[in-house]
């Protein structure tokens, strides 16, 4: 019988070349293969998307590319692709494509969240939860059990010291990779207990807010060999005062929000608008408390996202309260009263405490990442109790989201970005 766990323990062998040369114009940027020595084996990446699919990270060691007035990151900028043995605490093993992609995502989102101390937890190049804390530790945990099962073999990004207490949390987990600017005296064994964890130091993630408005290049590839290149995506939005009250004019009539966001509001629409920055689109996110409740991503139509992502806020925060409570997942509980071997009552009880809480989204407030098409992406929302939104605003039908928050009891504030945010 083939032994299927073997595809994800092999390195592939790959055949990209050492160095690669891009001009672009008049200008001239190198890359160089990034190698890792892992207990005497020099490889690189051990594999691409899948097992099967060589793969190779290069690094821009020379050239500094300049179109318009755009500047873009230049060769001694490296955070993911600068990476060197020495920055890998415990390599576990060989990382992957995905591995070093979620990482770089979670730097993409922790750039904007620097004020204080964050946690992102990436799977699959989107966030599971984002969360601010008054220490680390307690943005850990919020991140976590914003989406606890989402969160399992996923990759940790901090923006502070790793510290004792963090660790302890972190290594009660499954997760695949640990990235912090640095790491107090013992974390490290702390963290070394799960051997196959990639536990990595960026010193540059302190510096992280230098990279808010920087650009790379941006290269898309097409099944013919073509390719689409784009100035990377980076928001506006650099404070609250660059949201503004939500306002349209349709068949000669002017419709006006009637609550503005208060001031608590303002400070998780932020925060959500930064998260909104690494989300795959069509995206709709919920976030309470500086902390995300819930994330949809990835949708084809906006209603659909909102759907998707409270039904993900109901799921997440029934499964949060049966772990914390109980120490296993909410569908272990299901199978164990199927079984007979726990009371019906036990999720009974969970699953009181979710309606009551609506699934931790009442109170919060909603963040889109594109306009909305029709009103009833905001309609699902509002029914869950949230209180204000946050988008771009532009579409024919503003004036029919404007008068579902104002017709809400109490009415709900909207504010519009004058941007998009669509990642793909």
């Amino acid at each position: 019988m083939k032994d299927l766990k073997k595809i994800y323990k092999d390195v592939v062998s790959e055949h990209f070349p050492e160095e690669i040369k891009i001009v672009i114009g008049e200008q001239t940027l190198i890359y160089r293969k990034r190698i890792w020595d892992v207990g005497g084996e020099k490889r690189g990446l051990r594999y691409g998307e899948n097992p099967h699919q060589e793969a190779a990270l290069y690094e821009l060691v020379n050239g500094n590319l300049v179109l318009g007035d755009c500047h873009f990151v230049g060769a001694d900028e490296g955070l993911v692709s600068a990476l060197q043995e020495t920055d890998f605490l415990q390599f576990g093993k060989h990382p992957s494509m995905i591995n070093l992609t979620d990482l770089d995502r979670g730097l993409q989102i922790l750039r904007y969240l620097m004020a204080k101390p964050a946690a992102v937890i990436m799977k699959h190049n989107n966030p599971s939860g984002v969360a601010y804390g008054n220490s680390l530790a307690e943005a850990f945990e919020r991140a976590y059990f914003a989406d606890r099962i989402a969160a399992f073999g996923g990759c940790v990004v901090v923006n502070r010291t790793l510290d004792k207490d963090t660790a302890g949390l972190i290594s009660q987990y499954y997760v695949e990779v640990v990235a912090a600017p640095d790491y107090a005296p013992g974390v490290v064994d702390i963290l070394k207990q799960r051997k196959n964890l990639r536990i990595i130091e960026i010193k540059r993630i302190d510096r992280l807010s230098e990279y808010a408005h920087k650009r790379w290049l941006d290269f898309k590839a097409l099944m013919d060999g073509g390719l689409i290149l784009q100035q990377s995506p980076y928001t506006k939005i650099k404070s609250k005062e660059d949201f503004y009250p939500a306002e349209t004019t349709y068949k000669g009539d002017t419709y006006r929000i009637k609550r503005l966001p208060t001031e608590k509001e303002l400070n998780d629409l932020l925060f959500g608008w930064y998260v909104e920055q690494g989300v795959t689109s069509n995206s709709v996110l919920f976030v309470k408390d500086e902390a995300t409740v819930a994330i949809g991503t990835g949708e084809q139509d906006r209603v659909g996202v909102a759907e998707i992502a409270i039904y993900k806020a109901y799921t997440k925060y029934a499964d949060a309260l049966c772990f914390k409570k109980y120490g296993i997942p909410y569908k272990v509980l299901e199978m164990e009263i199927a079984e007979g071997k726990r009371p019906q009552a036990q999720k009974e009880e969970i699953d009181t405490l979710t309606q009551e809480a609506r699934g931790g989204l009442k109170g919060a407030v909603m963040i889109s990442d594109a306009f909305f098409p029709f009103r009833d992406g905001v309609d699902v929302a509002i029914k869950e109790g949230i209180t204000a939104i946050a988008q771009p605003g532009g579409s024919i039908r503003d004036f029919e989201s404007i008068l579902a928050c104002n017709k809400a009891d109490p009415p709900v504030a909207m504010v519009y970005t004058g941007e998009r945010a669509f990642r793909h």
